[in-house]
């Protein structure tokens, strides 16, 4: 919840003046409405999320010359920017060790997944957010995934990206597995370092484990889930709103785990190796069918 929505216009003792000031909040800000982004903002953010999927290593000064040159819309960079921030996507590049210091008041830990060799379910876990593009507006998922099987475990859809969309992913998560991992493994995003992330996972006596900056490929799995997602389902159907993309997003899931074989777990699906006695969906239709 926003601090402004805490004011109250008819509190019995105290002023609005005076709940601004005790909450820290500018008093205009309480009358605003929030902008929905205009069509074409909106397709220049999908299009965008199309290249960062093809290659996270394009700024914005490329992306200036690949919106012109293939899709006919010129914008400049700082519109690029301010889209892409709001997107919550950045580019990979080699950065300099004083622009790379994350937030002095979030600690930031070691990544654990190096040099070990994870043989087992639940043994390690990973999760990520990413950007979804809509007809109307947009939305962000988050996804908790078994690194061993590549079972996604759990997983949550929300329109803002805050600690509340990784929460809920991580408690279906939970429910869902079989056992806590021992690792839990993911990027240096403010919604992971945040103390409400580490510290619930550090009470579950998980150790927690971070992508080294600018590292996609110290989490290349979830990567590799996000652009199988969004080329096989999302930018093909173009979901309008959250409603349908999570009837959308529930049944993909259901078919990547329990129907999809991967040549990496001996073409098995996810659901095999994770859940060993459990058969992929359909084998009993399809025996019928013969």
């Amino acid at each position: 919840m926003k601090r402004a929505e805490l004011v109250e216009k008819n509190h019995p003792r105290l002023s609005l003046r005076e709940q601004c000031e005790i909450l820290k909040v500018p008093r205009s800000t309480l009358n605003y409405l929030p902008v929905e982004e205009n069509a074409e903002d909106r397709e220049i953010m999908r299009i965008m999320d199309e290249i960062h999927m093809k290659d996270p290593c394009v700024g914005s000064r490329r992306l200036v010359t690949l919106l012109e040159r293939d899709n006919g819309i010129k914008a400049n960079r700082k519109r690029l920017q301010r889209l892409r921030r709001k997107m919550g996507i950045e580019t990979i590049w080699c950065k300099p060790r004083r622009t790379s210091l994350g937030n002095k008041s979030h600690r930031k830990y070691p990544y654990l997944l190096g040099d070990r060799v994870v043989k087992f379910a639940d043994e390690a876990w990973c999760a990520d957010i990413t950007y979804v593009p809509m007809k109307k507006g947009h939305a962000y998922l988050c996804a908790v995934m078994d690194w061993h099987t590549r079972y996604v475990l759990g997983w949550a859809i929300s329109n803002t990206m805050d600690t509340r969309l990784t929460g809920e992913a991580l408690r279906a998560a939970v429910a869902k597995s079989q056992g806590l991992p021992e690792i839990f493994n993911t990027d240096q995003g403010s919604q992971f370092t945040s103390p409400e992330w580490t510290g619930r996972l550090e009470a579950m006596g998980i150790a927690v484990s971070m992508d080294g900056k600018g590292r996609w490929m110290d989490n290349v799995f979830i990567e590799r889930l996000w652009r199988s997602l969004k080329y096989e389902d999302i930018y093909i159907k173009g979901y309008v709103d959250i409603g349908e993309l999570n009837v959308g997003v529930e049944e993909w899931m259901e078919r990547y785990n329990t129907w999809r074989p991967h040549q990496a777990l001996g073409n098995k699906t996810p659901a095999q190796v994770y859940i060993p006695d459990r058969k992929p969906a359909g084998v009993e239709t399809m025996k019928i069918a013969a």
